[in-house]
């Protein structure tokens, strides 16, 4: 069985992984986690991805945490690649694979028959020479005129996504949004468990968590990666960057903390709507205190 758990930031997604993970256990299934969070495959990037610790995940096997180096760039074609070798390989053993995280087109990748069209050098270097002489926000411009709806998934801010989309745009002659609706044609039978939270109380869950992440060192965490160098992903990932800007003199701490912030925001905006399109979600409040029980009858249920 594969069992998806999705939803924004801070929701509290690896703690009911785990929850359900220890309540099949229980019952004699074997259950292994795949991580689906694209800024905890990098190594040593712990604290602001809020990676659990190998004593925290209670015994229960994780796979794709740390397979990266913070100076390599993350690939959501060759991850989806390897996180359904890993799940088909679950599967066939007839363990319960429950997939977490809340990187979207990652999840996407896995659960969805999403195709990754290649890549051609010549339209890549333009578009990346744009990016570098008029910024992400003329690229979003350019994309919101020939694909509104990868346009509003995308944002704003990540060039590097930007430019991806307008090549497959001019590659194929297709909306790369196109691939955003995937969703009516699943890669495998599965559960999509979301949660979610009410807007107020998830700003102030993930205000207090950006605080949380400066009180726990994530300043010192940032100054131990940057003498090997972080790469264009590693590098823009929320809290990193600013961490990285605060050690520079850019940013005091305040201005960091409060950047950070905003940025998560909204990031978890962009986190609920893109969930949002998963269709048969058994939605959760993540304050419920039946969530575990809830989640565990949709597993029982199987995919609907």
């Amino acid at each position: 069985m594969l069992v998806a758990v999705v939803g924004p930031t801070g929701t509290g997604k690896s703690a009911l992984s785990l929850d359900l993970a220890e309540r099949l256990r229980a019952v004699g299934r074997e259950v292994e986690i795949v991580n689906a969070d694209a800024m905890q495959l990098y190594r040593g990037m712990d604290i602001g991805t809020a990676k659990l610790s190998a004593g925290e995940r209670r015994g229960v096997p994780h796979h794709l945490l740390d397979v990266l180096d913070p100076r390599d760039e993350a690939s959501v074609a060759r991850y989806q690649v390897e996180a359904r070798a890993v799940i088909s390989e679950l599967l066939d053993r007839d363990v319960v694979a429950i997939l977490v995280g809340g990187s979207g087109l990652y999840v996407s990748s896995v659960l969805y028959d999403f195709r990754f069209p290649g890549t051609d050098p010549a339209i890549r270097d333009r578009l990346e020479a744009a990016l570098e002489a008029e910024g992400p926000g003329m690229l979003h411009r350019r994309l919101r005129e020939v694909d509104p709806v990868a346009a509003d998934a995308i944002g704003a801010a990540n060039g590097r996504r930007l430019v991806r989309a307008l090549e497959v745009v001019e590659l194929t002659g297709e909306p790369f949004g196109a691939g955003l609706g995937a969703e009516e044609r699943p890669w495998r039978p599965s559960v999509t468990v979301g949660l979610r939270l009410d807007r107020s109380a998830l700003v102030e869950r993930l205000d207090a968590r950006v605080a949380g992440m400066w009180r726990d060192g994530l300043v010192a965490e940032v100054a131990g990666l940057l003498p090997s160098g972080l790469g264009v992903t590693a590098g823009r990932a929320i809290g990193y960057a600013q961490a990285a800007a605060q050690l520079g003199g850019e940013l005091t701490e305040a201005e960091a903390i409060e950047q950070a912030a905003l940025l998560t925001r909204k990031y978890a905006r962009r986190q609920v709507s893109w969930f949002g399109r998963f269709p048969d979600t058994v939605w959760l409040d993540a304050d419920d205190p039946a969530r575990v029980e809830v989640a565990l009858a949709a597993t029982a249920a199987g995919p609907g």
